[in-house]
């Protein structure tokens, strides 16, 4: 993790920034409430919070109050937010191929991802078989 943070292609955002935008992106409508946003990332939630609102001063996210829970507030990830999180993903997933390279079959990087999904999940994710 480290040498990818050190080699992380992007003068724009940061690592972390990347994360929160990627954990934004993959949710429906890219929008999460910022609570749920916290259980995604490896941040403590002040710190969450203080990206967020970087992010938002910045364009590249919006904040606004949870309508069903005004002490909840949800994030989004803008247009333009969304295009410099893809333009940087391209950039950073080469780093990632190129760090991994022919490293594994296809079958094993399928196996990696059902394993990566049931840690992820805590364990819950049916037909991961490790033999």
């Amino acid at each position: 993790m480290r040498s990818l943070v050190a080699e992380f292609p992007s003068r724009d955002i940061s690592f972390n920034e990347y994360d929160v935008m990627f954990n934004l992106s993959r949710q429906p409508d890219r929008r999460i409430r910022l609570r749920e946003l916290n259980q995604h990332v490896l941040l403590t939630q002040p710190s969450v919070s203080r990206l967020v609102d970087r992010l938002v001063s910045r364009g590249y996210v919006d904040k606004v109050t949870d309508p069903l829970d005004g002490r909840g507030a949800i994030v989004e990830l803008t247009d333009a937010g969304y295009a410099l999180f893809r333009r940087v993903a391209v950039d950073h997933m080469g780093t990632i191929t190129d760090r991994i390279g022919d490293s594994l079959s296809t079958a094993e990087l399928v196996q990696l991802t059902a394993l990566c999904d049931r840690l992820r999940l805590g364990g819950s994710a049916a037909g991961v078989d490790c033999d």
